[in-house]
């Protein structure tokens, strides 16, 4: 079968990875790719806004499945632009469809969801600029720290957690003055859950699920957490601290209410489940939904899966995902990304990267294009998060070390990475 993977980060080239080691492929293509993908697919220069084009790519192309990648196509409606068109009938799309994505692209939605289907998440409100006075009185309410989220897509930026309460209120003005764009016209206020963060993921037909392994990230763009939040500065999979019993109540208490919520909502669902969880004293609480596999997270949560994750996804979207079975590697995977400097603020791109060719075919640690691109020839800085690197081996402290050890051959103009990637789960 031909599969069209959508997106350009990291993300995608370990999608496009691990699909292109399945049986069942013919011919993979990512739209538009990377340099990273551009080694197991054909890479096809075309916006991932642009639907029409999409769908042209899809016909000229014989595209059986198409994986979207980041979030903000099926927020838009990828995938119900494909279903009111009679041409794409046969088509599988790993996806949800615009309703379901809400639980991604608006923050209220997604707490008014775990609200009706009792899945244990942090007491909240949501406001607006016409309510700033009652959001000031609820904030009042609340013990510090505060959390602000802006409701809509803000590329993983729009989470503020302030410890004093005059930074909070002059925070909620400058989101409702346009900080986030349009994403903060709403803005959810919660309390603010103490414990351990961490991410579970499942694939999902609506019906029934597969539980995927779980993984840490690292979002604060300095060691020791601290700095501003970013897209994510690397992960670690399995988690120490996620032990069987606390999983079991994942799947209890979040996934399986999840699903049941898609089918008594009659959401069309089939795709990744990414549930960022906190732990605290052992019970999970949900922090927030994504509709689709997270990056940095799928550098180290896909190359655990040593059984046919294409074949997975195929019995998915065919409503045959009940008799799935997941093969999962229990090495650990820890993955370091190495960023522009200035990220997640103003950054320069176009800037020469090197050390960064391929690993040794027998080695266990891998590389992941996140932000490159080709420039006469040349591999060249394109983004903000620019190659994350991971390894396997049997401990955290091995892999880091393998992976630390890579990527201090990578070198470019301001490049940055965290030195503590997993310290805190030894």
């Amino acid at each position: 079968m031909n599969v069209l993977i959508i997106g350009s980060g990291g993300r995608e080239h370990a999608l496009a990875l691990k699909i292109s080691k399945s049986n069942l492929l013919d011919k993979l293509y990512c739209l538009p790719g990377n340099p990273g993908t551009a080694s197991v697919a054909e890479n096809i220069e075309t916006p991932v806004s642009d639907f029409e084009s999409i769908g042209r790519v899809v016909i000229d192309k014989s595209v059986d499945m198409v994986i979207s990648g980041p979030e903000e196509p099926l927020v838009r409606g990828l995938r119900d632009y494909f279903e009111s068109d009679g041409r794409f009938a046969s088509l599988r799309f790993v996806g949800p469809d615009s309703r379901g994505a809400q639980l991604e692209g608006s923050k209220d939605f997604a707490k008014e969801f775990m609200k009706k289907y009792n899945i244990p998440t942090a007491a909240f409100q949501t406001f607006t600029k016409n309510s700033i006075d009652a959001a000031f009185d609820f904030l009042k309410g609340l013990n510090p720290p505060y959390v602000l989220k802006a409701d809509g897509l803000a590329a993983g930026k729009g989470v503020l957690i302030i410890n004093d309460i005059e930074e909070a209120k002059r925070e909620l003005k400058e989101i409702f003055e346009g900080k986030f764009g349009s994403a903060g016209e709403r803005v959810v206020i919660e309390e603010y859950l103490d414990g351990i963060e961490m991410s579970a993921f499942a694939i999902s037909d609506g019906k029934d699920y597969l539980i995927l392994p779980e993984a840490k990230d690292y979002k604060r763009a300095l060691d020791g957490d601290c700095g501003l939040n970013t897209g994510g500065m690397g992960a670690v999979s399995p988690v120490p601290f996620a032990d069987s019993q606390f999983l079991k109540k994942v799947e209890e208490r979040v996934i399986a209410p999840t699903v049941k919520g898609f089918e008594k909502e009659g959401i069309k669902y089939n795709g990744f489940i990414f549930a960022g969880l906190m732990n605290c004293n052992g019970d999970p609480y949900v922090i927030e939904y994504n509709v689709r596999m997270g990056d940095p997270e799928s550098e180290v949560v896909l190359p655990r899966i040593k059984s046919d994750l294409l074949a997975h996804l195929v019995a998915m979207c065919d409503g045959k995902l009940s008799e799935e079975k997941l093969e999962i590697d229990t090495r650990t995977a820890l993955t370091v990304m190495c960023v522009s400097g200035g990220y997640p603020g103003i950054y320069e791109k176009g800037i020469e990267i090197t050390g960064a060719d391929s690993c040794d075919a027998e080695s266990d640690t891998t590389l992941y294009h996140a932000g490159t691109a080709l420039k006469v020839n040349k591999l060249v800085t394109a983004g903000g998060r620019v190659i994350a690197v991971t390894s396997f081996a049997d401990s955290i402290e091995m892999a880091r070390v393998e992976s630390y050890k890579r990527l201090s051959k990578i070198d470019f103009k301001g490049i940055h990475y965290r030195r503590d990637i997993g310290l805190d789960l030894i």
